[in-house]
């Protein structure tokens, strides 16, 4: 039997497709630092034999640390130079796989007696241990937010999923809606929270047939599916809040402060697998599209993959165009130079178009960039103090409120690459 999937401007859509379960790979590559974290210390060297969740590195950031953990039994083979998903190149550790699947510790489950009697400080440790984070992107700790010091009652779950061509949190809803929902009772006990709200897109009847029919086995749990809008970037925390519940997250302040707490779709389930089987992040699901790659698909995979080898998976690439990569989606991800990436755990996806030119042109005054600018700011006056290196008016112009959605480069008629000179600003001030 043959899928029906959607066209988007002639690609496939991956929705109805099916996750590709691709599990074995011959090597994964372990960062042994990240965006968030600039610094690591390594515990493993050249010979050494590692199993499934053994700590192999630890990464240090301002005020966090990460542990790394190896996603296959093998052997640790070198230390390469590869790209990460934010687009840098970085030092990984080279692990072949011996496809034994033996794991450092045996998995066990919890018991639902145990579970009931985790405190707030034990899911902070459990998800520390199993370096669970922001799955949706973000790569925050998740066990930072165990530590909160504020009463949380509303717990939102992101399935928002805004970016054009993304999909693999819709298969996991699809596919898994008893993780899901399970995660989500978890998060309810840790905060004591009163309520949870699953925010998906408006358009995806799917999502809520699948999600409302799975909650009628859980009828003491106050959880509700909340169809917000089918904009970008709807999935934005602030705007998916504002959209649910009505209320205006200031910026600069975390949800907490308000009650709130907020999880995406795959950083649920690893917070379920976390607290059920004590098991951290070994794979994750995520997206290979654009008219650049044959076969556009969802694939289960390990953390640790080769992007070049799943382009391969996938069918290599389609046409004789040069391609475009982006490492996660096509308005926030990083450009890639070449394919000699890695999928990380907090990578959703990579986007492989085919190069079309286009030329910058001078800036006609339109104010789209303004009126499309989910923050309200002003690119194209950010652009000009970007230009002379003006800290002081980047400060007035609230440049730490951006959001690097890349709305302003999409809508800009003069095709200024406005999203760019966002990016610089931030990193000036």
């Amino acid at each position: 039997m043959i899928a029906k999937t959607r066209q988007i401007k002639g690609i496939v859509s991956t929705v109805s497709l099916p996750t590709l379960r691709y599990l074995n790979p011959e090597y994964i590559y372990l960062a042994t630092t990240n965006a968030r974290c600039a610094t690591g210390d390594v515990y493993v060297k050249v010979g050494d034999k590692v199993k499934i969740g053994q700590v192999v590195a630890l990464r240090k950031g301002p005020f966090f640390e990460q542990p790394v953990h190896s996603t296959v039994s093998g052997e640790v083979v070198g230390f390469e130079k590869k790209f990460h998903r934010s687009g840098k190149l970085t030092e990984f550790i080279k692990v072949k796989n011996d496809f034994k699947d033996e794991w450092v510790h045996p998995l066990y489950e919890r018991t639902d007696e145990e579970i009931d009697a985790l405190t707030l400080e034990d899911y902070a440790r459990i998800t520390k241990e199993c370096s669970l984070v922001g799955l949706g992107g973000s790569s925050f700790p998740t066990y930072i937010k165990f530590q909160t010091k504020d009463p949380i009652h509303t717990i939102l779950i992101n399935g928002v999923e805004c970016e054009p061509m993304l999909s693999s949190d819709h298969r996991i809803i699809l596919e898994h809606p008893r993780r899901v929902v399970l995660g989500i009772s978890y998060a309810l006990k840790a905060f004591k929270a009163k309520k949870a709200l699953i925010c998906i897109k408006k358009k995806y009847q799917d999502l809520y047939d699948c999600l409302t029919s799975e909650l009628t086995r859980y009828p003491d749990l106050n959880i509700e599916v909340v169809r917000v809008g089918n904009y970008y970037p709807q999935g934005w925390e602030i705007e998916m809040i504002k959209s649910a519940l009505g209320v205006r997250v200031p910026t600069g302040v975390l949800p907490a402060k308000l009650g709130l707490m907020v999880f995406n779709v795959s950083t649920i389930v690893g917070l379920y697998r976390a607290i059920k089987h004590n098991e951290p992040v070994i794979k994750r699901n995520y997206t290979l599209s654009g008219d650049g790659i044959k076969i556009p698909q969802n694939i289960r995979l390990r953390i640790g993959s080769s992007l070049k080898e799943l382009i391969n998976v996938c069918g290599g690439y389609k046409g004789d165009e040069d391609k475009v990569l982006i490492m996660g989606g096509p308005m926030m991800g990083a450009n890639l130079v070449r394919d000699d990436a890695v999928i990380t755990k907090t990578c959703t996806s990579t986007i492989v178009l085919n190069y079309k030119p286009t030329v910058e042109e001078p800036c006609v005054r339109c104010a789209s960039c303004v009126y499309s600018c989910p923050a309200g700011l002003q690119p194209v006056a950010i652009m000009q103090a970007v230009k002379n290196k003006d800290k002081d008016a980047l400060q007035k112009l609230n440049i730490k409120a951006c959001i690097l959605c890349g709305m302003c480069s999409y809508t800009c008629t003069s095709k200024i690459h406005l999203t760019e000179y966002c990016r610089k600003a931030k990193r000036m001030v």
